[in-house]
């Protein structure tokens, strides 16, 4: 198959590395930054809260409008490299804050970048890969950019630890792969127009939000992902509770890293399985994996079987991922590809605000078990409701 590696279009490969580049820059910095907002700027869970949830509500309005326009202008790649340019800029600029305010504005900068490039870039991966792929494109997708997060950690760690550098130092040095994604993006992916089913003469002129067009099946799935998601958190949340054990900030890093190796085998994994059985079973096995690991977080557990526990969660991650995705690409109205996985990114994130800000309190004034133990809940509700979706539009 021309333009094909690996049984993927060469489209789905590129963005792969670029995912891989922009997230070891982004995990040179991310599993840090909680330790760097208690330790050096002296920040607790409410700020961490606050700096999470409004960055990621950012981003997924962006998401929104971005997947619509990029369905509008029918075309992805403008807003995907603008996305990765912002966020390559703002990363590395946290080691030069001295107030949490200011992390908050460059976390809000980065969440900018991420919220113009999601959106687009997962339509170019649907519109570029067979339908009967998806769940290998977007497993493989994952994958890379797991595995970003996995070096960037490892790396991260033997700059503290074996170079001597400071929090500040690694951050600015995250510039280096955040550059080299858009390098490459702009030099190995190159657009692909979404198809129009009619010539371009007779097409009306797409709504201006697609909304109306995307099924009761798909508006039921963002419903189910909502519940799901407001009884969640933000991941920062997780390794606070680590660091909280007395754990370095070297051990954090390498765990994070392990995490991440967990993500990236799984997702492969989850991908073949979406393909073979469609989208529903490793969602809502996925989902009951989150229960259960909110739950053990919630317990006084010793520090080895925290950290177990942390390393199954990435298979959460490795399981609903590329079938979240692949189910967001069945569910689609025709033409409207960009807009499916606008709202269904947005409405993920959106629903963050309230979940980390009320997470965040909870654990502040009742305790960790109490916010772990909501989570655990609320995401049992959305597994129920899950299993009334169908795994694609009734015809």
């Amino acid at each position: 198959m021309a333009g094909f590696r690996f049984g993927l279009p060469a489209i789905v490969i590129a963005l792969g590395v670029v995912s891989f580049l922009s997230d070891v820059s982004s995990d040179l910095v991310y599993p840090l930054l909680p330790l760097f907002l208690s330790s050096v700027l002296h920040a607790g869970p409410v700020a961490l809260g606050a700096i999470e949830g409004i960055a990621e509500a950012t981003a997924s309005l962006l998401k929104i409008l971005s997947g619509i326009l990029s369905d509008v202008i029918r075309s992805r790649l403008p807003m995907i490299a603008v996305g990765y340019a912002l966020a390559a800029i703002a990363r590395p600029l946290i080691g030069a804050t001295t107030a949490w305010p200011q992390v908050l504005a460059l976390r809000f900068l980065d969440r900018i970048g991420k919220g113009v490039r999601t959106a687009p870039r997962d339509a170019l991966i649907a519109d570029a890969a067979p339908g009967e792929r998806h769940g290998a494109a977007f497993g493989y997708q994952r994958a890379l950019d797991n595995a970003g997060a996995m070096v960037g950690p490892l790396l991260a760690a033997a700059l503290l630890q074996w170079a001597g550098l400071n929090l500040r130092t690694v951050f600015f040095i995250a510039a280096i792969p955040g550059i080299l994604s858009v390098l490459v993006l702009l030099a190995a992916v190159r657009d692909k127009r979404a198809p129009l089913e009619v010539p371009p003469e007779e097409a009306p002129k797409p709504p201006k939000s697609g909304w109306a067009e995307l099924g009761s099946a798909y508006k039921l799935y963002l419903l189910a992902l909502l519940v799901f998601t407001l009884g969640g958190s933000s991941d920062a949340f997780l390794l606070l509770r680590l660091g909280n054990t007395g754990m370095s900030p070297a051990a954090i890093a390498v765990t994070w890293a392990a995490f991440h190796a967990v993500k990236t085998g799984t997702n492969f994994v989850g991908g073949r399985l979406t393909d073979r059985m469609g989208p529903r079973s490793p969602m809502i096995l996925g989902w009951l994996l989150y229960a259960g690991v909110y739950v053990a977080f919630g317990e006084p557990l010793p520090v080895p079987a925290l950290v177990a526990v942390f390393l199954l969660y990435g298979a959460y991650y490795g399981l609903t991922e590329p079938a979240g995705s692949a189910w967001v690409a069945r569910l689609a109205a025709a033409g409207r590809m960009g807009a499916a996985f606008g709202y269904f990114h947005g409405a993920v994130g959106l629903a963050s605000l309230p979940a980390s800000l009320v997470f965040g309190l909870l654990w502040q004034v009742f305790g960790a078990q109490a916010a772990f133990w909501t989570g655990a809940g609320l995401a049992l509700a959305g597994a129920l409701l899950l299993m009334r979706v169908p795994a694609q539009p009734r015809l």
